[in-house]
């Protein structure tokens, strides 16, 4: 008895794209957002609006390329509004605007 089993074609997968950095980009989104919540603490905006734009900038090579986008507009909104916010302490703290001795909380009282 002859058999003519024929063996099927081995199938060939092709890999996974290399460099797909889609987790980065969404780090860069979370990070603008919470850039957004966290801008009138000075000493955590600067930090984390700069580690979101550069996770940003990586994460535009991945297929994610949008939320890194929006990543890297919240996080140099964020980082505005801590320079601003920055700049508004210091001339503040220059002119006396923080003199804690003179200081009353029953004028913010109702």
């Amino acid at each position: 008895m002859t058999s003519d089993y024929t063996p099927q074609p081995e199938v060939v997968y092709p890999p996974p794209p290399a460099g797909n950095k889609q987790g980065v980009a969404i780090a860069a989104l979370v990070l603008g957002i919470l850039n957004l919540l966290s801008w009138c603490l000075p000493i955590c905006g600067f930090p984390m609006s700069i580690a979101g734009i550069i996770t940003g900038v990586i994460g535009l090579k991945s297929s994610s390329r949008g939320l890194a986008i929006a990543g890297i507009v919240l996080s140099a909104i964020g980082l505005i509004l801590s320079a601003v916010n920055a700049i508004v302490g210091v001339f503040l703290f220059t002119q006396g605007g923080f003199d804690w001795q003179n200081f009353d909380f029953q004028n913010f009282m109702p």
